[in-house]
């Protein structure tokens, strides 16, 4: 473990986790928060501005892991706080039809090449779930293609890890066999796998489901071409080529990873950085697929869809990601994955897609896919040294199956530190 900074403390984090403890599950409402990954218990956050979060112990730090993603533009953003606090003015819930509505699936139409239509739901669990009762409604079939270690949510159909010998893996007690009776999972980055499923159930697949880089396994990246093969392969079975961007939509460029990789999808889904760190999401697509909900035929409702309030930092979020932005998040990228490597010195690798990346502590000269991940990954290593990331006042998840993020507000500032602490704590 690194040496601990001089005059840090997490007492009160650890009051509070006692604490917490008496009324809470694992002391925390999600468990990637907890104690499964956090050792001896989780840093208690008191406050974020920009690209840094301070404790209830007032210790300050980098934040990578930015609430999962979620906060494209940081803490706290000027613009943003300032576009709640005009909307909430008006009321936080109307529950109707609103302009802002109209007005935010218009600016998603016209940044990402796949959104046709756009239908609003509040988390990336909730729209994952519309999209497969969408695919198959649109279809009139039930099996579904996904990939090992992909992550759509925690709803029952898309709980099956993976496949490997030995038996199903399923992702929680509580699933009846039923529920993934009709979900296909197969090695990701793997063409002929694929082929090989659909020719097995001709006629019976509604969709080819797939994150369009791997971001619950760190950062692994698709293959030159595999994702043009998915789609040629889901049109030649008369299935549907849904794109599960929750994590990548409105992080990896305007058009999301769809048109970062050059791919066109019947079906998209967008959480995390749509809201900019509020309950917000969408499912959208080709007209003719999206038409399918119409009149509630394919049903999907939600008192809280479509929040006008939450919509209009929606809005200005996405205006605030322009070019410019983007340009710079790949500009801090290629400087902290550089310096990482660098400072790592031979001891890990570094995954990158644009400002998303993962450090391996692994043998393996590169991470492809779930069972890679599995064979190869040292994950206790990566917990103790994301510990060590702590005391140097670095924040990301302890699990190595989780991400870092930039976000526009990091600086050239927050990108050393990260790189020397780093250094210091391998």
């Amino acid at each position: 473990m690194a040496e601990v900074s001089v005059g840090r403390t997490t007492q009160r984090s650890a009051a509070l986790f006692e604490r917490a403890c008496r009324t809470l599950i694992d002391g925390v409402s999600s468990p990637s928060r907890g104690p499964l990954n956090y050792h001896p218990h989780p840093l208690y956050m008191e406050s974020g501005r920009g690209g840094r979060l301070r404790d209830v112990d007032g210790n300050d730090y980098v934040d990578l892991m930015l609430a999962f993603g979620a906060l494209v533009h940081g803490h706290a953003h000027p613009r943003l706080v300032e576009a709640l606090n005009r909307a909430t003015e008006r009321g936080a819930l109307t529950a109707t039809a609103s302009e802002i509505e109209i007005v935010v699936a218009e600016r998603i139409a016209s940044m990402h090449p796949c959104a046709e239509r756009v239908r609003f739901a509040n988390t990336g669990t909730e729209a994952c779930m519309a999209a497969l009762r969408l695919v198959r409604g649109y279809t009139g079939r039930d099996k579904i293609i996904k990939f090992e270690g992909h992550y759509h949510g925690w709803s029952d159909a898309y709980s099956l890890r993976s496949n490997m010998p030995g038996g199903d893996a399923v992702d929680s007690l509580g699933i009846p066999a039923g529920a993934l009776a009709d979900t296909i999972v197969l090695p990701w980055n793997d063409v002929d796998a694929v082929e090989r499923a659909l020719d097995a159930n001709k006629g019976d697949v509604a969709a080819i489901v797939t994150e369009p880089v791997m971001a619950n396994m760190g950062v692994i990246p698709p293959r030159p071409g595999y994702l043009q093969a998915l789609r040629e392969l889901a049109d030649a079975a008369g299935a549907l080529f849904y794109v599960d961007e929750t994590v990548t939509g409105f992080r990896l460029g305007r058009g999301g990873a769809c048109r970062r990789f050059g791919i066109e999808a019947d079906v998209v889904t967008f959480g995390k950085a749509l809201g900019a760190g509020f309950p917000v999401a969408a499912l959208a697509g080709r007209a003719e697929v999206m038409e399918a909900l119409e009149h509630g035929r394919v049903l999907q409702y939600g008192t809280q869809n479509a929040n006008p309030a939450l919509l209009a930092v929606v809005d200005e979020s996405l205006r605030m990601l322009d070019d410019a932005a983007y340009a710079r998040l790949e500009q801090l990228a290629g400087r902290i994955v550089s310096g990482l490597r660098e400072a790592l010195d031979g001891e890990a690798i570094v995954q990158s897609v644009g400002p998303m990346f993962q450090i391996y502590f692994t043998d393996a000269p590169e991470i492809t896919s779930y069972r890679d991940f599995g064979a190869h990954v040292d994950r206790d290593r990566f917990n103790r040294f994301v510990h060590a990331l702590f005391e140097h006042g670095v924040y990301t998840s302890p699990s190595p199956a989780l991400h870092s993020v930039l976000c526009t507000a990091h600086t050239d500032e927050d990108v050393d530190r990260v790189i020397a602490a780093a250094a210091a704590s391998v």
